[in-house]
């Protein structure tokens, strides 16, 4: 039996492509009562923005926004608190958790590195443990280190790697930086060596793609008829990497963490093309199911895509899941398997 059973937990995120809900429906499988709430009071452009730019612009709604919350959850005991980020959430309302539930015990967790959010700096001292996927991040503030995850939708694709694939590779993203660039070059060199590749951009605001194109040199050839203004479900993006053998993973620059579509690719048994090369340092690196790319020079070898997908270590593989990131967040299982990739 889980030691979760019969927890309750107050689990607050930001939206990060459902997987916030996916988190909350797995702690519910292992006998925890959740409640979800965004950590954000608004999810437009605008709001986004200025939370990110200039939070103290936004503060009076953001207040606003907690000390409602705090209405809502004043008559309710938790035995966790998880957040998931922390770019908006006040310290009087951590401090609100503490006071009304002596006992419970408050975990932090950001997929983000901490020179993009100075409200996770502020409040981390307030928590119980706190973990980072930034390795750099982790040693800089002296905090746990745990990569991302794997859904487990992705982990029923992973036996499935010799079959014959509709796409040879396939980049799936959010148009932002030298994404669009590079994945253009692969597509090319995919098309002049007999590979078929698919390719999905995404921008979350058409305002927002109109000012990059005037505004970001990467974006000036960007071709409008290959945008989406609309993401794709979760169900979509499982459906591409059923049809894929590789994916595409361009991270952002200067961000060392490694995505979640790392997890997801390696968890469906696809085989990985990154422009990060702190993969490398990793427990799950094999050069025969990843292949790391020069982001300013991209170069690619058709035995790469001609090989198949080698086996992950089970033990390794599990720890990449979403169950494994539960069991370490929470504290049930050490983080052990990471540890090597903070040594220097």
């Amino acid at each position: 039996m889980s030691k979760l059973n019969n927890k309750n937990i107050l689990l607050i995120s930001v939206k990060f492509f459902n997987y916030e809900v996916l988190i909350k429906q797995e702690l519910e499988k292992m006998g925890a009562s959740v409640m979800l709430f965004d950590e954000r009071p608004s999810n437009s452009f605008f709001s986004k923005a200025i939370i990110r730019v200039k939070k103290e612009f936004y503060k009076t709604k953001i207040n606003s926004y907690y000390k409602d919350l705090m209405q809502q959850l004043a008559s309710n005991k938790f035995d966790y608190f998880l957040l998931i980020k922390g770019e908006a959430v006040p310290k009087f309302f951590i401090e609100f958790l503490r006071t009304k539930n002596p006992n419970i015990q408050l975990f932090y967790y950001t997929y983000d590195s901490f020179k993009n959010n100075k409200n996770g700096v502020e409040i981390m001292d307030l928590f119980d443990a706190k973990y980072t996927f930034d390795s750099n991040d982790a040693v800089k503030y002296n905090m746990g280190f745990r990569p991302l995850f794997f859904a487990t939708d992705y982990s029923d694709l992973y036996s499935n790697t010799k079959k014959s694939f509709n796409y040879d590779l396939a980049f799936i993203g959010t148009a932002h930086s030298d994404r669009y660039i590079i994945a253009e070059d692969a597509n090319n060199w995919c098309s002049k060596n007999g590979f078929k590749m698919f390719t999905f951009y995404f921008s979350p605001s058409e305002l927002l793609f109109k000012i990059k194109k005037l505004t970001e040199k990467s974006f000036k050839d960007f071709d409008k008829a290959k945008i989406s203004f609309k993401s794709l479900s979760h169900k979509e993006i499982i459906s591409i990497y059923r049809d894929s053998k590789s994916i595409l993973d361009i991270n952002h620059p200067g961000q060392n963490g490694l995505t979640m579509r790392t997890f997801e690719t390696l968890g469906a048994g696809r085989k990985l093309i990154t422009t990060n090369e702190n993969v490398k340092k990793y427990p799950f690196y094999n050069p025969q199911n990843i292949w790391i790319i020069d982001r300013s020079n991209p170069q690619y070898d058709t035995s790469f895509f001609e090989s198949n997908f080698v086996p992950i270590n089970e033990d390794v593989y599990k720890s990449m899941s979403l169950t494994g990131w539960i069991e370490e967040v929470f504290g049930l299982k050490s983080t052990e398997t990471w540890a090597n990739v903070l040594e220097k």
